[in-house]
């Protein structure tokens, strides 16, 4: 149990600009991990290994793309009871991302909206942190998973977009359990245009190509087969059709799983809110709908065995329950841990422990 209950921590970052609380968290999120002020918010990771993709996941609930972009804090926010995290999103070059003020806290809807725009300080600066986390430090202490999620750059063209996304991919193979391969951020101008027909078989047909040419090269580096399972995360905002065409390409191309879903352009459930027109991405309380739509299209689409992992308006642990039951395998939290705190982790992962055994 962590040391200082985030009741008392809310109200202080609740009363800050939403941007300048996420980045004064993860600065002392990265000056705390591996010293004794861990401790302070630290939980015990709930046991409940799930095999999935040819990985064993230590519990079913993870960290969602977004909240660490730079690979900063991987052992910190393990160190909350996570069975995985993801990091990213990371593009080729640093970029600076949209304009200021970009995030936006919907109190009344328990929600976010951002327009960050893929910001990070490139693949450089993002694999140099990864090298500095535990899992690398002290090989095989965590058995904790981590995925690496990858994208675009905001000036390349999308016509050359597959560049960027193969160029990140040969950065990351060698340092993570998962890739996902985001083509659903709704930041980045023109971005959702490669989950169309052409695009997207484009692009996962390149991405397919060059995993099986690096598993090739690592095979002869190391001896040992390393093939690292890809994931695609897709957005909210899409129709049954559209989604039975994106299943049918992950199934074409190989691809290990798919994360549903990213966050909405909807304000359908947030009208005449204070923020709730500002550009950008919606989620939270208000995406978990639309999230399980998508879910039970896809599992209806890709079969039983497919892997899924379900995220969007998790903030309670019968919220992740709903996510497994709707046909994903795994879940990923982001804006539930913002306000509700570290607790969250462990209350849903026991709530699907508990699940599996009735």
């Amino acid at each position: 149990m962590s040391l200082i209950p985030y009741a008392l921590t809310r109200p202080l970052l609740f009363g800050m600009d939403a941007e300048a609380a996420h980045e004064l968290t993860m600065d002392m999120l990265a000056r705390g991990q591996r010293t004794p002020l861990q401790w302070a918010w630290a939980s015990p990771r709930v046991s409940d290994p799930v095999d999935l993709a040819g990985l064993q996941f230590p519990n079913r609930v993870g960290l969602a793309a977004g909240l660490d972009k730079n690979a900063r804090c991987i052992d910190a926010l393990g160190a909350i009871g996570f069975g995985f995290v993801e990091v990213g999103t990371v593009t080729p070059r640093a970029q600076p991302g949209n304009p200021k003020p970009r995030m936006f806290r919907l109190p009344e809807a328990q929600a976010l909206i951002n327009r960050l725009g893929f910001n990070n300080e490139g693949l450089d600066a993002f694999l140099h942190n990864v090298r500095q986390s535990q899992r690398y430090t002290r090989p095989g202490a965590d058995p904790m998973l981590l995925g690496l999620n990858i994208g675009k750059n905001a000036t390349t063209p999308i016509e050359e977009a597959t560049r960027d996304y193969l160029l990140c991919l040969e950065g990351v193979y060698p340092h993570a359990d998962y890739v996902t391969v985001n083509i659903s951020s709704p930041n980045t101008q023109n971005l959702r245009a490669l989950q169309s027909d052409e695009a997207l078989d484009a692009l996962l047909g390149a991405i397919a190509e060059k995993r099986e040419a690096l598993a090739q090269q690592h095979r002869q580096a190391a001896g040992r087969e390393r093939r690292v399972p890809i994931f695609v995360k897709i957005a909210p905002d899409l129709t049954e059709d559209q989604v039975a065409v994106i299943a049918a390409t992950l199934q074409r191309h190989g691809m290990d799983g798919v994360i549903a879903t990213n966050t909405t352009i909807s304000r359908d459930a947030v009208q005449g809110l204070r923020h709730a027109e500002e550009t950008g991405g919606l989620s939270g309380a208000p995406v978990r709908g639309a999230s399980n739509r998508v879910i039970r299209q896809l599992r209806h689409a890709l079969g039983p065995r497919f892997p899924i992992i379900g995220v969007g308006g998790i903030l309670s642990a019968e919220d992740a329950v709903g996510k497994i039951e709707a046909g994903a395998d795994v879940v990923q939290i982001y804006t539930g841990l913002i306000y509700r705190g570290p607790s969250l982790v462990g209350q849903a992962a026991r709530a699907l422990r508990d699940m599996r055994k009735t």
